[in-house]
Order: C-alpha cells, then sequence, then structure tokens
C-alpha cells in the first residue's frame, strides 16, 4: 500500500485535460457506432468512404485513398469488395488513359445515398446529446482546429501509429 501512495504522489500534476484521450476515444467510438450503423447496409467504413466520394466524381483509386486515409493494399481490398457487392467498378479515365478510376454503378449510388442517410443519423445521435449551443460551439471548434493548429501531421522521430481502426 506504501508503494501506491508514492507511485501516485510522484505521478506529474495535469494542468490540462487529456486532449487526446477526449479525442481519440469520442472518434474510437464515434467509429464503432458508425461501423455498426454501416452494417444495416452491408457496407464497411471505408466502402462508405469511398462510394460517397467516388459518386461526386471521377476520382482515381489514388485520389480516393487520399481522401479516405487508406494506404494501398486496403484500397485496393476495399474495391474489390466494392466490385463483388456490384456497387462500383475499375474503369478508363475519361480524362487520363493511363489512369483508372473507381465508377459507381447504378447500384452502389442507392446503397451510398443510404449509407449517407445513415452516417447522418450517427452524427446526429451524437450531437444530440449536447444542447444546440453547446453543439454549435464543438463543430466551430473543431472545425478551426482541423483547418489551422491541426490541419498536417508532423513528422516524428518515431511513426506515430493511427487510431484503431475497424476492420
Amino acid at each position: 500500500m506504501a508503494s501506491l501512495v508514492l507511485m501516485t504522489a510522484l505521478a506529474p500534476a495535469r494542468v490540462q485535460p487529456d486532449l487526446s484521450f477526449l479525442l481519440d476515444h469520442t472518434s474510437h467510438v464515434l467509429r464503432t457506432r458508425m461501423a455498426a450503423a454501416l452494417s444495416e447496409v452491408g457496407l464497411t467504413l471505408r466502402m462508405h468512404c469511398v462510394l460517397v466520394h467516388a459518386v461526386e466524381g471521377e476520382r482515381t483509386q489514388a485520389q480516393l485513398a487520399e481522401i479516405g486515409d487508406m494506404d494501398k493494399t486496403t484500397m485496393v481490398a476495399t474495391v474489390d469488395a466494392l466490385e463483388k457487392a456490384g456497387y462500383a467498378e475499375r474503369r478508363q479515365s475519361s480524362a487520363d488513359r493511363r489512369a483508372r478510376i473507381i465508377a459507381v454503378t447504378e447500384k452502389g449510388a442507392e446503397v451510398a445515398s443510404r449509407s449517407q442517410v445513415i452516417v447522418d443519423r450517427v452524427h446526429e445521435e451524437a450531437l444530440g446529446t449536447l444542447a444546440a449551443d453547446e453543439r454549435e460551439v464543438l463543430i466551430h471548434a473543431l472545425n478551426r482546429l482541423v483547418t489551422g493548429h491541426l490541419q498536417t501531421p508532423v513528422e516524428a522521430p518515431t511513426p506515430v501509429r493511427r487510431a484503431r481502426q475497424q476492420k
């Protein structure tokens, strides 16, 4: 018992709330809720991301991987799954014959529309736990962070693992 008291006494005092924990935890839980909800239409988070961005316009697999923050292997597996489901197909770009784009099928556009309704519902449920003025402040503050100080990752001496992702 004495060692526990000593360890607690030596712990550094926190001056600020643990912002990393707060953002990581809420992000992780939101992703788990999103993944569960998207399973209603047979999509993963990554599949939804690729579909909704590919349906907006002609985009290459590399562009969609960048938008979804996916590595090449993950992107290929995601597009393979979308093709197998009949939601998307790889096609030659109309702008650059050397490039291949991900084209969303009619069936894929329908599921993308349904999945976006699900995503919007999950976001509304999360924000619904806050008062209207708190929602506005939270969204404004997060937007300021992602367009300002926390817009771009910095190089670190050792790689920083991304938050846990659903598979």
